[in-house]
């Protein structure tokens, strides 16, 4: 299994994964919607993604979007997107793109790697604190939505 740094050339590729994991999420299939979506990030440099490949084949993504942290003047990552294809699951390959993802955010000195989850993702959680992910209980977040 290799995890690799994804770039615009790896869009097709990676676009498939992301749709299969917005499908995960309840949402409708939209391929053209997705590469769309993903080859801005990659043209603005928005975003970073982390992908597994097992010999040729995409079987798991994680993404990354930069933001800042007012009080430590530094630069945090968001962790907003991790997959891995079902018939992938288990065998370690979430744990290969997060810690490609955090080695990313320490090269490029960043505070701290945020994430959320949904409440009902224990499988997620679990994995989240084994790797010394620290569940807040200090501060509420808020969504307004837009739309």
């Amino acid at each position: 299994m290799e995890v690799f740094l994804a770039n615009i050339n790896h869009l097709d590729n990676v676009a498939v994964l992301f749709d299969q994991y917005r499908i995960f999420y309840n949402q409708a299939s939209n391929l053209e919607a997705v590469k769309e979506f993903l080859k801005e990030r990659f043209q603005n440099h928005e975003s970073v993604v982390f992908a597994a490949n097992d010999n040729g084949k995409l079987v798991g993504f994680t993404q990354l979007y930069p933001s800042f942290s007012s009080v430590s003047m530094k630069r945090v990552w968001i962790l907003n997107d991790l997959y891995v294809e079902e018939s992938y699951r288990r065998r370690g390959i979430a744990n290969l793109l997060m810690s490609a993802a955090e080695e990313y955010a320490k090269e490029s000195k960043a505070v701290r790697v945020i994430l959320s989850t949904q409440i009902s993702n224990l499988t997620a959680q679990k994995l989240y604190e084994a790797r010394d992910y620290i569940k807040n209980e200090e501060f509420y977040y808020y969504t307004l939505p837009l739309q």
